[in-house]
């Protein structure tokens, strides 16, 4: 099995790197000629070349020779045909480009490359001085085969620009590309945490009610003993049971805790939070295939430390805004930072809430969603939302009339970073 799935991988690097080096090869035709009646040229097939190593890892070295062998045969089978050459002396011709990749690759070879990676501007100019390197040697080789005059002072400081200009354009483009996965990896990281926070909320406040469970059964053993042996000893049973399940309990909270509790190396700028929650939902509402039109008002900024929290109320509430808009409106999710308190606002134009509704809607058990087959929804988002609240020392309150609006207020200090 192992040998089969070997074999397997091997056969898809090497069609990778055959992929590779035909996307060079043709890409390569795109080019400028510098120096007349010589072929050599500045194309684009370095550049794909260049890219396809940063977001693929391979075997650079043979990558380099695969691609060299490809673009030499793409490049004498073209002026073949084009026009009637003799094959030979086309092979011969652009053997200097050939040498190009591989000396590009090799110089690639001998350094970390995952490591650099992490690194753009060391990763620019190591590009650019391999590429200065590579494009001298086929120079030099182009001048060896075909005996032109070639002006080398002149034509090094056009490798070092061209060079430049290439290597720092496609390690431009792959930060960029970077930035964007670790930035939707982060959103989709947050998102869970925050998902598990509430979980590990919901799973204490259920561990204290098992707690008083497992009294009251042990009560009940003890009144029951002297005169109903039999019934206590079943008592018993049930208190043991539920002790049992506390301590299951127990230990998939300490599990939970050490996840919530845990920081992340980087700290969070609430304006980047803010922006994470807005991107999710409006996500969610294309799910829904609702047209909703966001907005954010985040006109100050700080750190904050209590980025998982605030996720988990703010991510709740602007998700109950989609839901209460039937099929178009708008959500506002605004902040106001003051010295001594924070105020998130969601705003929205939905259906609105009967003010009879107003004073129970934070009630463990309401709800007003029921799904297709009329089954009402557990009701603990919004109380939950207000336990996270109040743990915070906050306030959340809600108005409603032509639209609705869910109002969070949060000390200033205790969700700001310690610097």
């Amino acid at each position: 099995m192992e040998t089969t799935h070997s074999r397997t991988k091997a056969t898809k690097m090497v069609f990778v790197m055959l992929v590779i080096a035909l996307l060079t090869a043709i890409g390569s035709e795109v080019k400028i000629m510098p120096f007349e009646n010589i072929p050599f040229r500045f194309g684009l097939g370095s550049i794909i070349f260049f890219f396809a190593l940063l977001i693929r890892p391979l075997p650079i070295f043979f990558t380099g020779l695969i691609t060299a062998s490809t673009v030499i045969l793409w490049r004498s089978l073209l002026d073949v045909l084009l026009y009637n050459d003799a094959f030979i002396a086309q092979l011969i011709e652009h053997l200097p480009a050939g040498l190009f990749y591989i000396v590009f690759a090799l110089c690639f070879h001998f350094i970390s490359l995952e490591e650099v990676k992490q690194r753009p501007f060391i990763l620019g100019f190591c590009a650019t001085a391999f590429e200065v390197i590579a494009n001298t040697m086929e120079h030099i080789a182009t001048g060896l085969l075909l005996l032109p005059q070639l002006e080398t002072i002149d034509s090094f400081l056009l490798f070092v620009v061209v060079g430049l200009l290439r290597s720092f354009f496609v390690v431009g483009l792959y930060s960029i590309i970077t930035l964007s996965e670790q930035k939707k990896q982060v959103q989709q990281l947050i998102t869970i945490h925050s998902e598990l926070y509430v979980e590990a909320l919901y799973l204490q406040k259920s561990m204290e009610q098992i707690e008083q469970l497992t009294a009251y059964s042990y009560q009940l053993y003890k009144k029951l003993k002297p005169s109903h042996p039999e019934l206590s000893k079943e008592a018993l049973t049930i208190a043991q049971e539920i002790h049992e399940i506390k301590k299951d309990h127990e230990r998939i909270y300490a599990g939970l805790s050490k996840i919530t509790s845990s920081e992340y190396k980087q700290s969070f700028l609430l304006s980047d939070l803010l922006s994470y929650i807005v991107e999710a939902n409006e996500n969610y509402a294309k799910h829904l295939n609702k047209s909703i039109q966001f907005t954010l008002i985040c006109p100050d900024d700080f750190h904050t430390k209590e980025h998982i929290a605030l996720l988990a109320i703010l991510n709740n509430l602007m998700a109950n805004a989609v839901e209460a808009i039937p099929q178009s409106g708008f959500v506002t999710l605004s902040v106001v930072i003051q010295q001594d308190m924070t105020v998130f606002i969601v705003e929205d134009n939905g259906v609105g809430i009967e003010a009879s509704l107003l004073p129970i809607i934070f009630d463990v058990g309401y709800t007003s969603k029921f799904s297709e087959q009329g089954h009402a929804s557990t009701g603990i988002g919004l109380s939950h939302t207000k336990t996270i609240v109040e743990n915070l020392q906050g306030m959340l309150s809600v108005t409603s009339d032509k639209t609705t609006y869910f109002t969070v207020q949060l000390p200033t200090n205790r969700l700001k970073e310690e610097t």
